[in-house]
């Protein structure tokens, strides 16, 4: 109802004011959130580049299947201990800093990479390249929830899934075709995202924090994953885990392994192999939190898939087929999309909102164990064994790891009146 003339009544006036201000913060929240995803995604492409690279590092500085293995692990060695002792950092002094800090050490480990000139550049950086996802990984996981608006729509967990598996793909795939194509193999793809991190690192100087309720000193310690929620912490862990586990398999192992399976050297095409599996997994977490699914119900079917692909990725080698190892390689990157968006959306939920950078830095540290485990086991036996043997080897043990996980999911489920999607 109107006043005179036409003109709206005070509490009309109010109601447009207060959505226009509504309007305004969603959009303010809105940009902040594609910041921290554009960031993310930038550096996990950046750690992830010199995949179809190794075949070209091997060959020029003379090192092994075992040394390669060596290279992989050196990340993952320096990016656990970042977590577990670091991980309250961002809790403490806020998301930007921490960021921004991981950022400039990213920077540094790409220029190394564009400078190596030996075996122990690479495991330099490598171990930088841990390092700033060690910074980086758990504040940007905590601000994607404290910044979204929308977070009961699985929106966060949907973008923390797509910034990792997304920017893990993308790496691989920009550096094949720049390395096939385009001058200076090993040095253009680094300086290209190089120069995207820079442009990242005056981005994220923008990013809003939230409240400041840090008054806990901070001191390095091991997280600590509440009492309440440990349970559901570790069966969430476990599950994410064993996806980024055998999706380790697809990104440091199964390029060499495609490259003597299909008798090639064409690195787009090992960069696009290597990036299959992850593509699929975008394109499968697009779909999960589209349709809603029941988190736990759907981290039980994606772990199917997963034991489902890594048998199918065993199967490929003694048929020589690459039609099998791409069919795999979507199988398990299906399956890790189902599983580990699910996975981490429960997180979100039991994570409590003053721990949130704690809690997940504990999650992902989790994650870089296995798969740390799974490389380093690929390496230790391909030194007694033929590649295809030792991949097999682990492909089968995650498969199985897989399976038992996929029953305590189901059981969860039950326990909890079919495994609806929990409140917020």
């Amino acid at each position: 109802m109107s006043g005179r003339a036409g003109l709206p009544v005070p509490s009309q006036r109010r109601a447009r004011d207060d959505a226009r201000v509504a309007s305004a913060r969603d959009s303010t929240a809105t940009g902040a959130l594609v910041t921290v995803w554009s960031v993310w995604l930038v550096v996990m492409m950046g750690a992830n580049l010199a995949t179809p690279l190794y075949v070209v590092y091997a060959a020029r500085f003379g090192f092994s299947s075992f040394v390669l293995t060596a290279i992989f692990a050196a990340y993952a060695f320096m990016l656990v201990p970042t977590l577990v002792f670091f991980g309250r950092l961002s809790d403490r002094f806020g998301r930007r800093p921490v960021i921004l800090t991981g950022l400039v050490v990213a920077a540094i480990g790409l220029a190394v990479f564009a400078a190596a000139q030996g075996t122990a550049w690479l495991f330099g950086a490598r171990m930088l390249q841990g390092l700033a996802v060690g910074l980086i990984s758990g504040p940007a996981t905590a601000a994607l929830v404290e910044l979204d608006p929308r977070r009961e729509e699985q929106r966060p967990a949907l973008l923390a899934g797509l910034a990792q598996a997304g920017g893990s793909g993308a790496g691989p795939a920009l550096a094949g075709v720049l390395a096939q194509w385009a001058p200076a193999p090993r040095q253009l793809p680094f300086l290209v995202v190089l120069g995207a991190t820079a442009i990242a690192a005056v981005v994220i100087l923008k990013l809003p924090e939230p409240a400041d309720e840090r008054s806990e000193r901070w001191r390095i310690q091991w997280p600590r994953v509440p009492a309440d929620v440990r349970s559901s912490f570790a069966r969430v862990s476990v599950t994410a885990a064993l996806g980024w586990g055998a999706l380790a398999l697809c990104l440091s192992i199964v390029s060499k392994y495609s490259s003597d399976l299909l008798h090639t050297d064409d690195l787009a095409l090992l960069g696009a192999v290597a990036a299959l599996a992850l593509a699929a997994s975008c394109a499968t977490q697009i779909l999960s939190q589209r349709l809603r699914l029941p988190v736990r119900g759907t981290q039980a079917a994606g772990l199917t898939l997963l034991a489902l692909g890594l048998v199918v990725l065993v199967i490929a080698s003694p048929l020589h087929s690459l039609v099998v190892l791409l069919v795999g390689s979507v199988v398990i990157g299906t399956g890790h999309g189902f599983s580990f968006l699910s996975a981490q959306d429960e997180l979100n939920t039991i994570a409590p909102p003053e721990r949130r950078g704690e809690v997940t830095s504990a999650f992902i540290g989790c994650i870089y164990f296995v798969v740390a485990t799974s490389v380093i086991a690929s390496g230790v036996l391909d030194r007694w064994f033929a590649l295809a043997t030792a991949v097999g080897a682990v492909a089968l043990a995650l498969a199985l790891a897989a399976t038992a996980t996929t029953i305590w999911q189901i059981r969860a489920a039950r326990g909890s009146g079919g495994g609806s999607r929990q409140k917020r």
